[in-house]
């Protein structure tokens, strides 16, 4: 069993890793690292029999772990992933995880030069809607992808992170750029347009369109918002044999915030209901496709896997650099009304990247 603690207990400590640790096959919670009283209260009732540390350096003084997962807010990712490779743990690090795509690649290299597995946490790649689009496409039955839309519209203006270093760019952005790289491939040049407001914690970035033209010759059109009291997730592709398009309800996060937890139902959970199936269009007229079973607990069982065999994790720090090389491009897109190309990833020693 693969013994992980998890460092911060906020909105993503909460409900979108300790539930799925306890879910997974082959990993156990082993601790929460929480620090004001009513994180404490909140974690304590929520894992009752699970320790509770003041800090990561307490964590790491118990010995109680082989990894640890850090989700703490944004600007204090980077010191606490290096103080967690440097102790020799394996890390899994929550989205953003690190301030840009240099400061990423130099978390890649203290892991690999400690010898420890380094995670990022795309858990989304791990949707119903998605998985269920990432068959379709391995099985041919859209032919060449020539182009995918996606929308993920949330009516929720309260959970964005206000300020210079916040936005929806480093926060829904990362998932749906992500689950781009992860369908189609590497980015060659990024378009993307910001939506801006005045907030309490500075000018924040709300809204974003990004148009992404991958290095496979396929294009991607990403939109997303939290201040239009929209709340849609949408997924169209389109290839030479025909389209697909889906409307979903983000089952698992539902679930979640609804007060259930996957180790309750792990077959029937993260299902999207018949009726929010999506429809392949082909010659052959339209079908609906039965939704593929949504599971961010498979991204913790393959990272103990990882762990386990030497195989890569899920999704790599490599993998987390390119996102965040391609949201770069996006704020300096906006910034300046034109495109920008990507330049070729760096390679770390012995030749990888």
């Amino acid at each position: 069993m693969l013994k992980i603690g998890v460092v911060g207990y906020g909105t993503g400590g909460q409900h979108f890793h300790t539930p799925f640790i306890a879910a997974a096959t082959g990993c156990t919670l082993t601790a929460i690292v929480a620090r004001a009283p009513e994180t404490v209260a909140k974690a304590r009732a929520d894992w009752s029999d699970t320790p509770i540390y003041p800090s990561l350096s307490a964590l790491i003084a118990a010995g109680v772990c082989d990894a640890v997962t850090i989700t703490t807010p944004p600007q204090t990712r980077r010191e606490l992933v290096l103080e967690a490779i440097a102790a020799g743990l394996h890390v899994i690090a929550d989205k953003p995880f690190a301030p840009n795509s240099e400061a990423a690649l130099e978390l890649d290299r203290a892991a690999w030069a400690k010898g420890v597995v380094l995670g990022v946490y795309q858990n989304r790649r791990f949707d119903a809607d998605l998985q269920t689009l990432k068959k379709l496409i391995d099985d041919g039955r859209l032919g060449q992808v020539w182009r995918i839309e996606s929308r993920m519209d949330q009516d929720s203006p309260q959970t964005v992170e206000q300020g210079p270093t916040g936005g929806l760019l480093r926060d829904l952005g990362s998932h749906v750029v992500d689950q781009m790289i992860y369908l189609l491939g590497p980015v060659s040049a990024v378009d993307a347009q910001l939506d801006h407001v005045d907030m309490p914690g500075g000018r924040t970035d709300v809204g974003f369109t990004i148009t992404l033209r991958h290095e496979s010759g396929a294009h991607s059109h990403l939109s997303a918002s939290k201040l239009n009291h929209l709340d849609c997730r949408e997924l169209r592709a389109y290839g030479d044999k025909g389209a697909y398009v889906s409307l979903t309800t983000d089952v698992q996060a539902q679930d979640i915030f609804a007060g259930r937890r996957p180790v309750d139902d792990l077959e029937g959970w993260g299902r999207e209901p018949e009726a929010n199936w999506g429809t392949l269009y082909s010659a052959s007229g339209q079908q609906r496709i039965p939704s593929e079973q949504g599971r961010y607990h498979d991204y913790y069982e393959a990272f103990a896997a990882a762990v386990r065999t030497g195989a890569a994790p899920p999704v790599t720090a490599d993998e987390g650099a390119r996102t965040l090389a391609v949201l770069d491009a996006a704020r300096q897109s906006a910034a300046e009304s034109r495109s920008i190309t990507l330049a070729s990833p760096q390679a770390r020693p012995g030749g990888t990247v």
